[in-house]
């Protein structure tokens, strides 16, 4: 299982909530936690980190993976 931390420019909370809701219909999801404050979304899972990366990505949100 692997820990991952994207940088996500979101808005408002109808953009975290586009995540959230993309994040858990690829499922494996173990852990999730969006901070619309920090702009950041940690996500612990099975999947890779390009599936997930891809996964934000198709909401239209600028993604970048965190240092």
């Amino acid at each position: 299982m692997a820990t991952y931390t994207f940088n996500v420019t979101m808005t408002c909370t109808g953009c975290s909530g586009a995540v959230e809701r993309a994040l858990k219909r690829l499922g494996g999801i173990n852990k999730l936690d969006i901070s619309l404050e920090k702009q950041t979304v940690v996500v612990e899972t099975d999947h890779s980190l390009e599936t997930v990366f891809e996964t934000i990505k198709k909401t239209g949100k600028a993604v970048t993976v965190a240092s």
